[in-house]
């Protein structure tokens, strides 16, 4: 049986969709590694914390209390038992997780959170450097990808849907700032992992990327081994 599918990529991407799609598809824990520093920056924000305070920061990643609680496939994320599903979205919030996700300090609180909820196996678990930091061994990882221009348009749609003004032009900048940033960091950089399978998602619907990763999960599960070197095309 295969424990533990990592799905990594860039913003926009639609790694959560699929992660949260395919978790419920297998019957395993999902977990949003995104969403965890988000939630940091949330209570960066919310408690007027300066970013470079790395004590004040470790302090709020050693209290969190995160919930993912799945309901006819969507997702509410709580907080303590407060729900921050959709206030973390919001590109302020984006934005500042991208700076914070970048100390040392802070990632090192939150890779040791992720792993011991990997402890209990079954779990698909999606992030930037979840196949490359958190659980280099998986057994089946990920790297989700699209052009900039279709997750710009993406990113697009769900602010407007929640009522935020905003360009698509200023929507695709943020994007293109943070993968530069989340690409560039330190401490575990975005970047497919090794023995990664890379989708690119522009041209596919969730059906169909859902579809293409149980292909690679059932050869795994056949081949008893892990599957290497793998690019799945549109």
């Amino acid at each position: 049986m295969v424990s533990i599918i990592t799905i990594d990529g860039p913003s926009g991407a639609g790694k959560s969709t699929v992660s949260i799609g395919l978790a419920n598809l297998l019957g395993y824990t999902y977990v949003d590694s995104g969403a965890l520093y988000r939630i940091v920056a949330l209570e960066t924000m919310q408690k007027k914390i300066a970013e470079e305070n790395e004590d004040a920061l470790v302090d709020l990643c050693k209290n969190l209390e995160v919930t993912f609680r799945t309901t006819n496939g969507k997702i509410t994320i709580l907080n303590h038992g407060r729900d921050v599903s959709e206030r973390i979205r919001f590109p302020d919030i984006s934005m500042l997780a991208s700076r914070i996700s970048a100390r040392k300090a802070v990632r090192n609180q939150i890779t040791a959170l992720q792993r011991k909820i990997g402890e209990k196996g079954k779990l698909v678990l999606e992030g930037r450097d979840a196949g490359t930091v958190v659980f280099p061994d998986a057994e089946v990882k990920f790297f989700l990808d699209a052009t900039t221009e279709e997750r710009g348009r993406r990113r697009f749609n769900e602010l407007t849907l929640k009522g935020l003004s905003i360009s698509l032009e200023q929507v695709t900048q943020d994007i293109i700032t943070r993968d530069h940033n989340d690409s560039t960091r330190s401490h575990g950089p975005l970047k497919p992992a090794p023995d990664a399978v890379i989708i690119n998602s522009s041209a596919m619907t969730v059906e169909a990327v859902i579809a293409r990763m149980m292909e690679v999960i059932q050869a795994k599960k056949k081949l008893g081994g892990k599957i290497e070197w793998i690019k799945v095309k549109q």
